[in-house]
This record gives C-alpha cells, sequence and structure tokens, in this order.
C-alpha cells in the first residue's frame, strides 16, 4: 500500500511539471488593447473630459446665436423646456455640495489636528493668500476703472433710466437693505441659531463653521463619527463622478438656454463696454497677478496649471457656480498633486471666501452705474467701494448671479441712484458672472498648489493610495506585524 501511495504521489508531481514547463514554454499573451487607446483623438472619447466639454459649449454658442440672429421672439416656454437637462444637472451638482463641504472640513480638521503645527500653518497661510488676493483684485480693478474704463462710458437719456413698475418694485425692496444690516448678518452666520435650519437653507458659512467645530472635537481617526463621514465622502465621490462624466450634456443646455434668452438688439455702446472692462479686468487678474504671486512663491510655470486643470474652470464657466464645481475642482487639485488634507481645507474655503471674480466686478459696475447717469465719484467714494467690494466679495454665496442685490447695496451705501440700467446689468450677469465664476476656481487652484509649498504637507501613504492599493498596503502591514 504504501508503494501505491508514494507512486501516485510521484505521477501527480510529474504531471504538475509537465504543466508548469508546457506553460513556461508558451509566448507571453499578448495584452488586449482597447478601443482608441495609444491614438491622439481618443481623448474625445473620454467621458467627461475638458475636449468634450469645450465642444459641447462651443456647439451651444454656436447654436444660440443662430437662433437668437433669426428668431425675432424665442418663446419663453421653449427656453424653459431646453433648459431643463442643463438644470438637473447643476440641481445634482449643488445637491451634493453641503455633503461634500462637511466631509471634507470634518476629514480635513481631524487630519490638522494629527500635523499640529502645520495645521495651524495651513489655516492662517490660506486666510492671509485668500485676503490678500482679494484685496489686490479690488485695487487694480478700482485703478483701472477710475483712469480708463470710466472714461468710455456714455451719458444715456432719461428714457433709458425709467423703469417699469414691476421693475421699480424690485429695486425698491433691494435698496431697503442696510450696509450694516449685511455685516451683521455676515458675523451672525458664523454661529447658526438652528444647525439644521441653516443646512436646509443652505447656509454654507454656517455649516462651514460647525463641520470644523466638529471636526476639532471628535477625538481619534477611529471614532465611530469618523468611520461614519469616510464611508459618506465615499459615497459622494462616486455620485461625483458619475455627474462629471456627463458634464458636457449639462453644461450644453445651460448654455443654450440661456443664450437664447439674450436680446443681441438690446446690448447697446455702454453694455459692450461693461462687458469689455469687467472681461479685461478678470484676463488682467488670471494671466498676470495671479500667475505672478504663484510664480514667487512655486518657482513653476502657472499657465501649465491653469491648462491641465482646464476642466475645473471650464466647468465652472458653464455652471456659474463656483459651489457647484466644488467636486471637479477637487479633483483637479488631487491629480496635480496636491495633498489630500490641503486639497479638502483649502479648496471649500476658497469656494466660500475667495471671490476674485467678484471683487473686482463690483467697483466696475458701480462705476458703470454712476457714469450712465452723469455722476463722477470722488476718491472718499472709491475708497468706500473698495471696502464694501471687500466684504460682499467674501460674504457673497457662492450661487449663480449672487452678487445682484449687493450691487444694489453698494450703490445705495455711496447714494448713487438703481435705475433702469440695472435692469441691463441683471439682463448680461448671467453672462459675466461665468467669467467671474471662472477666475474664482482658478485663484482656489492656484491657492492650493501655492499653500502645498508653504506649509510642505504631504499626504500620508494610505493617503497617496488607490482604495484597492490601501487594502493591499494594510494587508502586508498586518502580516509583517504577525511576523514578528
Amino acid at each position: 500500500m504504501d508503494n501505491d501511495n508514494r507512486t501516485k504521489e510521484q505521477l501527480e508531481q510529474t504531471e504538475v511539471t509537465e504543466v508548469t514547463v508546457t506553460s513556461a514554454q508558451l509566448p507571453p499573451a499578448s495584452p488586449r488593447k482597447k478601443l482608441g487607446e495609444g491614438k491622439w483623438w481618443r481623448i474625445f472619447l473620454e467621458p467627461g473630459s475638458a475636449v468634450q466639454i469645450v465642444g459641447a459649449a462651443l456647439v451651444a454658442v454656436a447654436i444660440g446665436m443662430a437662433v437668437n440672429a433669426t428668431v425675432e421672439e424665442v418663446p419663453a416656454a421653449a427656453v424653459a423646456i431646453v433648459g431643463i437637462p442643463g438644470r438637473l444637472w447643476l440641481r445634482a451638482l449643488q445637491a451634493v455640495v453641503l455633503p461634500l463641504i462637511i466631509t471634507a472640513m470634518i476629514l480635513a480638521v481631524q487630519r490638522l489636528r494629527e500635523m499640529a503645527h502645520g495645521g495651524r500653518k495651513l489655516a492662517k497661510w490660506t486666510l492671509i493668500w485668500y485676503v490678500g488676493t482679494t484685496l489686490v483684485a479690488i485695487v487694480h480693478s478700482t485703478l483701472f476703472v477710475s483712469l480708463l474704463w470710466r472714461r468710455l462710458f456714455r451719458q444715456v437719456g432719461a428714457e433709458s433710466l425709467m423703469t417699469d413698475a414691476a421693475s421699480q418694485a424690485l429695486i425698491d425692496e433691494r435698496e431697503e437693505v442696510e450696509i450694516y444690516q449685511v455685516v451683521v448678518d455676515m458675523f451672525d452666520s458664523f454661529i447658526p441659531s438652528n444647525i439644521v435650519q441653516a443646512t436646509a437653507s443652505n447656509a454654507l458659512l454656517s455649516v462651514l463653521v460647525t463641520a470644523i467645530v466638529v471636526g476639532y472635537l471628535v477625538e481619534g481617526a477611529d471614532s465611530i463619527i469618523i468611520r461614519l463621514v469616510k464611508e459618506v465622502e465615499r459615497i459622494i465621490t462616486i455620485i461625483i463622478t458619475f455627474l462629471i462624466t456627463i458634464a458636457p450634456i449639462g453644461v450644453f443646455f445651460l448654455i443654450l438656454s440661456n443664450l437664447m434668452r439674450l436680446d443681441l438688439a438690446d446690448v447697446g455702446y455702454n453694455l459692450g463696454v461693461l462687458i469689455g472692462a469687467t472681461i479685461g479686468q478678470i484676463l488682467f487678474h488670471l494671466f498676470f497677478v495671479l500667475p505672478l504671486l504663484y510664480f514667487l512663491v512655486v518657482r513653476k510655470n502657472p499657465y501649465a496649471l491653469w491648462i491641465r486643470c482646464s476642466q475645473a474652470w471650464i466647468t465652472a464657466w458653464g455652471t456659474a457656480s463656483s459651489a457647484g464645481t466644488l467636486p471637479i475642482t477637487m479633483k483637479c487639485a488631487t491629480e496635480r498633486g496636491v495633498p489630500t488634507t490641503v486639497s479638502r481645507f483649502t479648496v471649500p474655503l476658497g469656494c466660500l471666501i475667495n471671490m476674485d471674480g467678484t471683487a473686482i466686478y463690483f467697483p466696475i459696475v458701480v462705476v458703470f452705474m454712476a457714469q450712465t447717469q452723469g455722476i463722477m465719484l470722488n476718491p472718499a467714494e472709491y475708497v468706500i467701494v473698495v471696502l464694501l467690494s471687500t466684504l460682499a466679495s467674501i460674504g457673497v454665496t457662492p450661487i449663480p448671479s449672487a452678487s445682484l442685490v449687493l450691487i444694489v447695496m453698494i450703490c445705495g451705501s455711496i447714494g448713487l441712484p438703481v435705475t433702469g440700467m440695472y435692469a441691463v446689468v441683471v439682463a448680461i450677469d448671467w453672462l459675466l458672472d461665468r467669467f467671474r465664476t471662472a477666475a474664482n476656481v482658478s485663484g482656489d487652484l492656484y491657492a492650493a498648489v501655492v499653500m502645498t509649498k508653504i506649509t510642505g504637507i504631504e499626504d500620508s501613504i494610505e493617503e497617496q493610495m488607490s482604495p484597492e492599493q490601501a487594502a493591499a498596503h494594510a494587508q502586508a502591514m498586518y502580516e509583517r506585524e504577525m511576523g514578528r
């Protein structure tokens, strides 16, 4: 029996050896290439790529301008129906903003607590950078508009300054906003009286402060609250990934529906100057001021970063919402090597207080309102405009056209009448708001890289890995500990 058993074992080993040798002698199988892999045109096939978003935007502009030029009056029902896909996509993005901010800030503060000194340094320099760039934006905008752009505006006739009853009622309602009330409301929002109500009403500043407090008070990374927050963040990431893949569809319908509403016949000389001045100052800030500050700190090509992050600012241009673009902005920052800790803190905070584009716009539109009425602002009034623009730009909600009410507040603070030209500003705000938002998001990305350089913060090994790599790393560490 023993001989028979040994014979069977020898036969089994011989079969295994033969199979092994035979497999080793086989040529390696050539990997199957995916469709378009290695081809330059495969970037057009990548869902949600920047190329697809740009293409969708250009097609929407072409169709919208053609419809506007050939159709005398586009029915409101047609505009509303065409805009449904875009609005649904934007609402979906906005729906994940609040949980994204909450989870990102809690985890960021928790990580900063572990880093102690590095955390304080990140918070300090992030605030200094955001407030500093906002002041620079307002100052150069005020200087240019007072020395150059105001000379190009023309006083309009009295009939252009008239308003209908509905518009006048809206203006009167907005003019009732007192400057002190804006400041008081901003400070009140730091500590909400009802956090549930603040969350339901999308009071982002209140939610941000609450998330920071919770992140600071929770003890230990293995707390059940932290584990829950991480799981929620994982689910949100999956949703965001899907929304990014369908971004070209949303951007296309958003832009198309807005262009169909524009009455080109009413775009006069002054409005052209307003558009040119605003876009010109934004481009000056975006391509000269921010790149210069970035280069002085990082010592790298700022334009290369801006181009590689095109998916974020193109989406911002299409949605006109810093909050709606937040998931994509954080994704771009991470892909450019920004540590998770820095991106989770810097980008959401910038979404709320870094409004360089809006800061540039306030002085220009106030001077536009004054010059079209034949009113000259004195130096003291310019100083007031600078101070109020700083507070207003920091406190503005990161949603489309949220700055319109603050324009009325600033005009009222210097005794500037709000006339029918305000309706013209409202009509074109959808376009200028897109450029302002693109500048804001670009500033957030520059800030994230700059903060990485200043603080020297780096991700842990686990944070640099994908979920699969992290699991394998954890298993290897466990086996190493068990082997000791």
